[in-house]
């Protein structure tokens, strides 16, 4: 299957809404002072792993895979890439409908808040990416 950037903006818009909607809020506790470990590389299922995860899988195309988890440090959707033009060309367009992302080498995690990424982030190191907050508060993406 072909994913073009409409359907990929599209599953981006999907995937930000499913966990918490446009302007949802979460805690901003600085995690800085943890040590992160090195990013985590593998496939989607090999992730999962890391972090104790049954994906629930709902993308399994070429260019992107994506699954739902549940753990007791929340929901959030794990997505693999096949190449790092398509990861960033999605992350570029799902920062536009909000949402908390952790961000490795051809992986992302979509949390439901900034905390279920921070915790994801001991196991599975990455950066930390936050989308543009749509709640009135005046805040503007970098």
């Amino acid at each position: 299957m072909k994913l073009t950037r409409p359907t990929l903006a599209a599953v981006a818009a999907v995937a930000a809404l499913t966990l918490a909607g446009c302007g949802a809020g979460g805690d901003d506790t600085d995690t800085a002072a943890d040590a992160v470990p090195v990013a985590a590389t593998g496939s989607l299922e090999q992730l999962a792993a890391q972090v104790k995860c049954e994906p629930n899988m709902q993308t399994d195309a070429d260019e992107l895979r994506q699954a739902i988890c549940k753990t007791a440090d929340g929901k959030y959707i794990l997505l693999t890439f096949a190449t790092d033009r398509g990861q960033r060309e999605w992350i570029n367009g799902a920062k536009d409908y909000g949402g908390h992302y952790l961000v490795g080498r051809k992986w992302i995690a979509v949390g439901e808040t900034t905390k279920t990424v921070e915790t994801l982030r001991k196991t599975l190191g990455g950066d930390i990416e936050e989308g543009i907050d749509h709640s009135g508060g005046g805040h503007t993406s970098h």
